[in-house]
Order: structure tokens, then sequence, then C-alpha cells
């Protein structure tokens, strides 16, 4: 990885942050995109004791708003000139519906709309480098799920865990179609289930889901763990020409029959394009 540049979302904590250390410690140069600037600061000085070249850097956005990630995206664009690696791993859940600024419901903008938009976003560096990869963090919990087309913002009968299922199987989605519409330029596209991995995800909420949460993180996997995938599908030579696919523990696996849908994925990315367009 050395001179390598490496663009990720969610990499001040979790596995996110050990993706990046470890990938910094590679000889990448890691570029961050975050939203809390305490904890930005905090892995930066992290990353600059790891860091064999030139030093990382942070951008800061909401990405959960559209006009803010291609702000950001335009920024890195204009300092980045070729971006070999992008890793879109933040992401969330909310234990109560809310609407963003553009009128969309928030799990779906973060998780979703927020890869989508910063991917085409770095498009132009992301050629330059080729060969590039495009790495994004799913998760199991799109086995469970399906899409409703004619209410994608969750405005009936919202639950948590439901919008997140179906915010993972949008990666999945998005991942398969990306790799269909980039295929030949040199940029590959693949997404991955981290494991279920002790990390802030899920804090901060109450009921019966947050109780259980809890619970289960006892027996969680560490961020070290959960991190080997997202390293992997970033930088090994064996998934050089591998595209479109899923990974667990750094080996391909079969997603649900709904993520194997490709008209589903090209219908997806056809109001992906039109929301992102408003």
């Amino acid at each position: 990885m050395n001179g390598e540049v490496v663009v990720i979302t969610g990499g001040t904590s979790g596995i996110g942050q050990v993706a990046a250390e470890r990938l910094a410690g590679m000889g990448a140069r890691v570029v961050l995109v975050a939203r809390d600037k305490v904890r930005a600061e905090a892995t930066l000085n992290s990353l600059k004791h790891i860091a064999t070249g030139v030093p990382p850097s942070a951008y800061f956005a909401d990405l959960s708003k559209i006009d803010a990630v291609k702000q950001v995206a335009r920024e890195m664009v204009a300092a980045e000139p070729r971006i070999d690696v992008l890793i879109n791993n933040a992401g969330a859940m909310f234990y109560n519906r809310q609407e963003t600024v553009d009128g969309l419901e928030r799990t779906f903008a973060t998780n979703h709309m927020a890869y989508f938009l910063m991917t085409l976003g770095l498009r132009q560096s992301l050629h330059a480098a080729a060969p590039a990869r495009v790495v994004n963090t799913s998760s199991e919990a799109h086995r469970r799920s399906s899409l409703d087309f004619d209410d994608l913002q969750c405005k009936t009968n919202y639950r948590a865990f439901t919008a997140y299922g179906r915010s993972k199987l949008c990666n999945i989605l998005f991942t398969r179609e990306l790799a269909r519409q980039w295929a030949g330029t040199g940029i590959t596209a693949n997404c991955l289930h981290p494991g279920f991995v002790n990390t802030r995800f899920g804090d901060g909420g109450q009921g019966a889901l947050s109780v259980g949460l809890n619970i289960a993180k006892k027996f969680a996997l560490t961020p070290e763990q959960g991190a080997k995938t997202i390293v992997f599908l970033a930088s090994s030579p064996e998934v050089a020409n591998v595209s479109g696919e899923y990974f667990i523990k750094c080996a391909r696996a079969t997603p649900n029959q709904l993520a194997q849908d490709d008209n589903a994925a090209r219908r997806l990315w056809e109001i992906s394009t039109e929301i992102s367009e408003r």
C-alpha cells in the first residue's frame, strides 16, 4: 500500500479506525471523512505515529446531508487527483424515525445515499488511480430485509432494525450495480459483513432493542477482528480483479436472493440518482 491514498468514512472509531490504522501501517496515506472533530483529531494523532509517509488528513461533513456529501467530495477531488481506495464504512441505526433536511429517512440517507454520493463524487480521482477499489461495509442484517420501492423512506411502520437491515441490503445492491456499470474501468467494487462487533453502534438507545444489543456486545467480535475483511478487500492482491461480490471473514459469501436481484439494483440506482439531482 506504499503511497496509495485511502479515503475512509467512519474511520474515527470502531472497525473503521482499526482499518485506518492497519492500512496506514502498510504504507497508505489515509484520508478521513468525519463529522466529530474531536474524534477525528484523536484518530489523526494516532495515525501520525503509524504512518510511514505523507501524514494523514481529514475532511468534515454530515454524511446524512446530500449537499454536504457532494461538497466534501468536490473538496477531496480538488486536493486528491488520485484516490486508490474508497472505503464507505460510516453507518448508524436510529431508534426513532428522523427526516433529514432533504426529506429522507436518516438511516437511508446515512447508510445508503452517502455511499452512493461519495462514490460517484470521487469517480474522477478513482478513475485516475485505476486500478482502484471501492469497499462498502454492509451487514448480515440484510438477510431478513426487503425493499419497498413505494416506501423507501419508511414512512409507515418504522422500526429501527428493519430500516437498518434495508439500508444494508441497499449497500449490496449498490455494490452490484456499481460493479456492473464500472466494469472495464479498472475500478472494482465489493462489500462485506464485518461480523457483529463491539463498537459504538446502537449506543444511546432505549427499550428492548437497546438492551438486547448491549447484552449481545458482551459476546461480540473485537474491532480488530471486525476490521480484517475491510483491510483484506482494500489491500489484498487476491481480490485485485474481483468485483461485485459480498464477503464474510475474507471469503466470498452469498447474500440473500433479493440482494442478487439485478433489476432491483438498477431501480435503486435510478431512484438514488433522482434523489441526488433534486
